[in-house]
């Protein structure tokens, strides 16, 4: 699995960022397309309506799993997230490629939360400039979700719009 650093993404007055034509595969953190084919662009104000219409918001962002080596006994505390208040986190599942168990995962969150609805609206969210949110958003749009939202100003922009987050622990992994 490709390494995901949290360091915030540098500010960049360059050319507007294409999508690729796949998923993106390394530096997650980094500017990211304005558009997202398939699907709905939102920003602050749109995800505050959205959240308040009861749409389910996702967050894929990844988590440092318990080291596969350490003692049993050691107490292993991984680092805490503040997600968007009722979100589902579905951890990992923004790389560019999964593993079939965490397609699985990814997929059986998105069923729940939609109630099998493909056409029931549904957000994507990260942290700001995070590619994994947008490889999660194309990812239901190529599964037949037809509703689809981004929000790529992500937790950060939530909380600059003044509002508040709520400690969140992921759905647990499959594999774990």
């Amino acid at each position: 699995m490709p390494a995901f650093t949290f360091a915030a993404a540098a500010a960049d007055d360059a050319a507007p960022v294409a999508e690729p034509h796949g998923y993106r595969m390394d530096d997650y953190r980094a500017a990211v397309p304005a558009t997202l084919a398939g699907g709905t662009v939102a920003d602050t104000a749109a995800a505050v309506r959205l959240h308040g219409e009861g749409v389910p918001f996702v967050d894929v962002l990844p988590r440092v799993p318990r080291p596969k080596n350490l003692p049993k006994d050691t107490i292993w505390r991984p680092e805490p997230r503040k997600d968007i208040p009722g979100s589902i986190w579905l951890v990992d599942t923004g790389y560019g490629e999964l593993a079939p168990v965490m397609q699985r995962y990814f997929f059986d969150g998105l069923a729940r939360v939609t109630r099998g609805d493909k056409a029931a609206p549904i957000l994507f969210y990260c942290k700001r400039d995070c590619w994994m949110s947008y490889n999660a958003a194309k990812r239901a749009v190529a599964a037949g979700y037809s509703s689809v939202y981004w929000y790529p100003d992500g937790t950060e922009g939530w909380v600059e719009s003044g509002r508040a987050l709520e400690k969140r622990e992921p759905e647990p992994r499959p594999d774990e």
